[in-house]
């Protein structure tokens, strides 16, 4: 005969199969840079930006190859000289459910929700970051419920990609009316997955949309998984562990703290984790440089002998085996990334120590400088690149000293001109070379734009502004060469490696991909029982 102790147990014990048989359906990973926001108009960063890809869809989407491919729009047209775009939205995407929505606590996606959120985009108020996506933009409406038209000022052939970028995310007016900014933390969207809980600095919870309007290949509904769990644990080294106990199942990137643990020199998955781990890596559209402050008054700063001494003084093949196992592409080309159409493998610099010598020697001799010298400002996680270059530059005479600063003192200082030479790296908006080149337009000049340096040349600003109203692919890829050429030419970087995506993921975990703008799409990510 059962007691009610019994009885107890009973149930506690077929809730607890009951989810442990559903616990291969929860994607979890930890986001050490933290969430700022769920609101789409405010996904700046990374962390934010993989939220928020889960909760919301745009008109157009990219894939795996940089291609855009159609979303919430299932077709578009171009007309006007390549100005205005038309698309046809599709009439089966509804919002996630919520009260606000009335008797059917939903309702499907017009194009007056698009006319909606664009316009709240700009909206001076709501000072998003992300309102520069339209400043080429003359105008947009709604033609009809299914019907979305916007006009260009001018061509701009990257623009697709622009639309591609979770700032242009579809989201309801009546649920903002209804939660303000509080909509940061009360996100309702289209996506595969919609908003369950969310505790600040401790876990962010995502449950399966099962109105989501994507299938796969096979007609099958997406997404696989049940849920998305993300924690907030404040350091790498602390995600790591929690990722080699299993209790996550990926973890993005290279960290110092780490590397030597699960890779080999030549960039192989160590023997203790070949088991248990997959490795994924591919090209990144990020560069890492060094950068010199053009308007500095300093005389080496000004010197372009020696900012070519410095850019031929080290060895980026040698720096990338010993301090990132093999991981990432030397910058022995421009600044344009490989792997983007107007990379230049032949306007860079390779490592000649004699040269470097040479052209240190030089500017002492033009200068009567017998002891010129560098400070390059960095942060802490890019200490051991900066005394590797140190170390380096100084067998070619040229004394290098090395400023350590928090991340977002060296962020404001860069954007105000308070520094002379200083680490940074550039990860692309969208995948257009474009996006690299606009660092060096004059127009651009921090802090009101990306130009960092305070690059100024007549010619390069032609070429820039012509390759707007190119519509002919190959032709503005010769472009982007030549811009980039004319860039290295005057020196006011120093590229180091344009980097890659490495993604560790548990052998259960299937589906994932990798992407050279690093997006985390799980809408396709499927986990087998272990």
């Amino acid at each position: 005969m059962f007691t009610a102790s019994c009885i107890l147990l009973l149930i506690l014990s077929c809730k607890n199969t009951k989810e442990t048989n559903k616990e291969h359906l929860v994607f979890r990973y930890n986001e050490h840079k933290n969430i700022g926001s769920l609101d789409p108009a405010f996904s700046k960063d990374i962390a934010d930006i993989w939220a928020t890809n889960q909760l919301f869809n745009g008109l157009v989407q990219m894939d795996d190859s940089l291609n855009v491919k159609p979303c919430i729009a299932k077709h578009w047209t171009v007309s006007d000289s390549a100005k205005t775009y038309t698309f046809t939205l599709r009439s089966d995407v509804y919002f996630h459910k919520h009260e606000r929505f009335g008797i059917d606590s939903t309702r499907n996606v017009t194009a007056k929700d698009f006319e909606y959120s664009l316009n709240r985009l700009k909206d001076k108020q709501v000072a998003s970051p992300g309102s520069w996506v339209l400043n080429k933009v003359d105008s947009f409406h709604a033609v009809n419920d299914t019907l979305f038209q916007i006009t260009l000022k001018q061509p701009f052939p990257a623009f697709l990609g622009l639309l591609t970028m979770k700032y242009c995310s579809v989201v309801p007016k009546e649920i903002i009316d209804f939660y303000g900014t509080d909509f940061r933390s009360n996100p309702i969207g289209t996506g595969p997955f919609k908003f369950k809980r969310w505790e600040e600095n401790i876990k962010l919870v995502l449950r399966k949309n099962n109105t989501y309007f994507e299938k796969d290949n096979f007609g099958n509904s997406l997404p696989y998984l049940e849920a998305v769990a993300i924690t907030f644990l404040p350091d790498k080294q602390s995600e790591f562990l929690q990722f080699a106990q299993g209790n996550i199942d990926y973890v993005s990137g290279l960290d110092a703290s780490y590397k030597d643990e699960i890779l080999t020199a030549s960039g192989q998955l160590r023997d203790a984790y070949f088991d248990d781990v997959n490795m994924i890596r591919g090209p990144y559209l990020n560069t890492e440089y060094l950068a010199f402050y053009m308007d500095s008054n300093i005389p080496e700063m000004q010197s372009n002998k020696l900012r070519q001494a410095i850019n031929y003084g080290f060895d980026r093949q040698k720096m990338m085996t010993y301090l990132r196992n093999g991981i990432g592409i030397p910058a022995n080309g421009g600044f344009i990334p490989k792997g983007l159409p107007g990379y230049n493998a032949d306007a860079g610099f390779s490592y000649q120590p004699e040269k470097a010598r040479s052209l240190v020697s030089e500017f002492k001799n033009e200068t009567g400088n017998q002891n010129p010298q560098i400070t390059i400002t960095t942060t802490s996680n890019y200490l051991s690149f900066c005394e590797y270059i140190q170390r380096e530059l100084q067998k070619t005479g040229l004394q290098v000293n090395i400023d350590v600063i928090p991340a977002a003192t060296l962020k404001d200082a860069k954007a105000n001109g308070k520094l002379d030479m200083f680490r940074a790296s550039w990860v692309a908006d969208y995948p257009d070379a474009e996006n690299y080149l606009s660092l060096y337009y004059s127009k651009n000049f921090a802090p009101n734009g990306p130009n960092y340096t305070h690059f100024k040349n007549k010619q390069f600003d032609t070429w820039y502004e012509k390759a707007f109203t190119e519509t002919n692919t190959k032709t503005r890829e010769l472009l982007y060469k030549k811009m980039d050429s004319l860039v290295m030419s005057k020196t006011p970087v120093v590229p180091l490696f344009y980097d890659e995506v490495v993604r560790f993921t548990r052998k259960n975990v299937n589906g994932l991909g990798i992407n050279p703008t690093n997006l985390l799409e799980l809408k396709r990510v499927k986990k087998t029982k272990n």
